[in-house]
């Protein structure tokens, strides 16, 4: 039987991953990853599946149009453009006025430009690539799935701010939180491995990666989370300060003369683990320096530790008890020292690492912690697979 398959897209800033899998085996069939755009140096690379050479094209028009252009040729020559039945998109933000994914229309992609303000730096992007794929295959539907959408359960408690409330009714200030898509499959493979259905299920989870957060799942469902308004509140990231005091950016300002957006830049791409070690966002590297003597870099280390288990300590009473602790994300899922100094400072909720296992990066169950303790586990995230899967229940839907 041939098995129809979707086309995942991720455009970032200046980058587009993107990868072909068949939802009926949810197999990946080839991934890559599209980057450096809009300068001479742009370039794609991409692995087919069962191959374990590394391939390269380049786009001849450097633009994120010209690189979705070069990877459907890409698709087209190893045979697996004509079997496309939809293509899902990442879309970082979907307000309050989307709690599940989109199958995409023209009229909808235009309520999509005017939540542009709420994630500048993102939905635009996230948008070019849907537009671009409207022109180049205008017959394939297309789904949009929002990192903020699992959210959209947390009480007003957790998601309102201490600022007036004529800001949330008349601008939408709220929390909204987001690497939601990831949650949501962290949630649901944590609930098969622990043998308990999903919506009797409590979890704390930690998704840490370049961009950092935490959330706290009740019964399948997100109740609090770390990041905000925009991905900038909550734990210490790569580039990201994470919290900070408001009066900061007035400080600032003030004291060395910056505008705003000097600010705001220097808390979004010159902070977090890069801010404090002064040698990268990069926590293998940041780790190595430290190995070596670095203060500062050992300082980023303890710091990014501490503060993801400030947060899950805080995020653990939204929750009646835990079923578990999940590591997830590229440190989440690779990081042994991050894992093990966070569960040190988290002692108090009853959790004790066990080292071999940790070491292992978890047992077959994703186990790291000693069988008397509360479980902490590695579970590793899919955030593609999770958005071909909405996009092939939505096609699916559209042909029924």
């Amino acid at each position: 039987m041939n098995h129809k398959n979707i086309l995942v897209l991720n455009c970032g800033s200046s980058s587009l991953k993107f990868a072909v899998i068949t939802p009926h085996n949810q197999q990946v069939l080839i991934q890559g990853l599209a980057e450096r755009l809009n300068t001479a140096q742009a370039s794609i690379h991409y692995q087919i599946a069962n191959h374990s050479e590394k391939k390269s094209a380049q786009p001849n028009d450097t633009s994120h149009q010209g690189a979705i252009e070069a990877v459907l040729d890409v698709l087209k020559q190893h045979g697996l453009l004509a079997n496309l039945n939809g293509v899902g998109h990442r879309v970082v933000h979907g307000g309050e006025a989307y709690s599940e994914s989109l199958l995409l229309n023209p009229e909808n992609i235009t309520s999509l430009e005017k939540l542009h303000h709420l994630a500048p730096l993102h939905n635009p992007v996230n948008l070019l690539g849907i537009k671009a794929i409207t022109t180049l295959l205008p017959r394939l539907p297309q789904v949009a799935v929002f990192d903020t959408a699992f959210h959209q359960t947390l009480p007003e408690t957790a998601y309102l701010y201490g600022v007036p409330l004529e800001l949330y009714q008349e601008h939408g200030v709220r929390r909204y939180g987001f690497h939601g898509t990831s949650y949501r499959y962290v949630s649901k493979k944590a609930a098969q491995l622990i043998h308990k259905p999903l919506q009797d299920s409590h979890f704390l989870i930690a998704h840490l990666g370049n961009g950092c957060s935490a959330c706290a799942i009740k019964n399948g469902q997100s109740v609090d989370t770390s990041m905000g308004l925009t991905p900038l509140e909550g734990l210490l990231m790569g580039t990201r300060s994470g919290d900070v005091d408001p009066g900061l950016i007035d400080f600032l300002c003030e004291r060395l003369n910056l505008k705003l957006a000097d600010v705001m830049a220097m808390l979004n791409k010159k902070s977090g683990l890069l801010g404090i070690s002064g040698i990268s966002n990069d926590m293998r590297e940041t780790q190595l320096a430290a190995q070596q003597g670095d203060s500062r870099a050992n300082l980023a280390v303890e710091i990014f530790a501490f503060r993801v288990a400030r947060y899950l300590g805080a995020l653990a009473v939204s929750l009646p008890s835990i079923d578990a602790l999940i590591f997830t994300g590229g440190i989440g899922e690779n990081d042994r020292l991050t894992r093990s100094l966070v569960l040190e400072h988290l002692a108090i909720l009853g959790f004790e690492l066990d080292g071999k296992l940790n070491q292992e990066n978890g047992n077959a169950t994703g186990r790291i912690s000693h069988a008397d303790s509360t479980l902490a586990m590695v579970v590793a995230t899919d955030e593609e697979l999770m958005i071909a899967m909405d996009t092939h229940a939505l096609v699916a839907g559209l042909k029924e």
